[in-house]
């Protein structure tokens, strides 16, 4: 053959090993294809006229069971298999841990034409729990999961043992602070750009403080996945839905009425704040003070209790998952 040829034949071989190893996985709509950790089990429900299917991770105790259920609900960028090591760390506790996905997310339902609030995932949520047989459970929940399970534990208190909150967003009213309103055509629009380097990205500068461990690709390939399928269309609405959501149902304006057991874990070095890329230099600068929203909150709600993590961001169950879960286990 051609010499020249010859490395024109090879050159492209190089390309094409290239460009496979940038290519990052996708899944369907309901994140078929993504292994979760334990079986993925479902729920049907029907919500606003439409017949829904919710997806749950149920794992039974793996040591002497306590007696006691715990609820872990997922952030929107995540879902119920992040989870997955504090998942293990509880089971081998002796809880019997329920993790679910939300309607709108992850293994869910995608419904067109669904009013998403807080309320509502709550309401889907202890229908869930009723269908299971669960009366009371402990609701732990991390960024929207925090949101929601302040939701939860002010709409159903007879029903909540107790709170746990990790890292939560609405801890502030990002409006009230001068925060520009976004349309959902136009979260809908920015969703559609979603990628793997921009998740990453994202998540680089206000979850890990700059500091990236290989281990979180995999959290950043489900979410990447998901919104480049063949449902990137519907995953995308339903996520400017639930942008929306988040951005107009802040918490914290009811931290007060909360009336039950609370634990407030909070990584200091988080600067999370939805829609401050919105907002003037001035306004993002002085949004997403975890180290302060946390002390402020564990301030509000009666008889709080505060473990900050000094030194970790967004989510120090994925960041520190030994120190994190030893934390948990001795508070719970």
């Amino acid at each position: 053959m051609n010499p020249l040829r010859l490395c024109l034949s090879a050159a492209l071989v190089s390309l094409s090993t290239l460009a496979l190893a940038d290519t990052h996985p996708t899944y369907g709509p309901q994140l078929e294809g993504f292994a979760y950790p334990f079986e993925v089990k479902r729920f049907d429900l029907a919500s606003q006229g439409k017949a829904l299917s919710m997806a749950y991770m149920d794992v039974a105790p793996t040591a002497e069971a306590n007696g006691r259920t715990i609820v872990l609900l997922h952030g929107k960028n995540f879902c119920g298999a992040t989870w997955e090591a504090t998942i293990r760390a509880l089971a081998g506790a002796g809880y019997r841990v329920i993790a679910p996905d939300q309607i709108g997310f992850c293994a869910s339902s995608k419904p067109e034409g669904y009013q998403f609030s807080l309320n509502q995932l709550a309401d889907n949520t202890h229908k869930l729990l009723a269908a299971l047989g669960i009366e009371k459970a402990a609701m732990m929940g991390h960024s929207m999961g925090g949101m929601l399970a302040a939701r939860y534990a002010l709409a159903f208190p007879q029903a909540t043992e107790k709170l746990v909150l990790v890292n939560p967003i609405g801890l502030e009213d990002w409006q009230a602070k001068g925060v520009p309103y976004a349309t959902i055509d136009q979260l809908y629009q920015n969703e559609l750009t979603t990628s793997f380097e921009r998740i990453k990205a994202y998540q680089l500068k206000f979850y890990y403080n700059g500091q990236w461990k290989p281990a979180y690709d995999r959290w950043v390939a489900m979410s990447a996945g998901l919104a480049g399928g063949p449902g990137k269309e519907i995953v995308a609405w339903n996520q400017a839905q639930t942008s929306d959501m988040i951005f107009t149902q802040p918490v914290v304006h009811e931290l007060g009425n909360i009336a039950v057991p609370t634990l407030l874990f909070i990584g200091t070095n988080d600067k999370t704040a939805p829609g401050a890329n919105r907002a003037s230099q001035e306004v993002a600068q002085s949004l997403g003070n975890y180290a302060e929203l946390g002390r402020q909150t564990a301030k509000a709600i009666p008889g709080a209790r505060l473990i900050e993590f000094d030194g970790l961001g967004h989510s120090p169950q994925v960041e520190a998952p030994e120190a994190f879960h030893k934390a948990l286990l001795g508070a719970l």
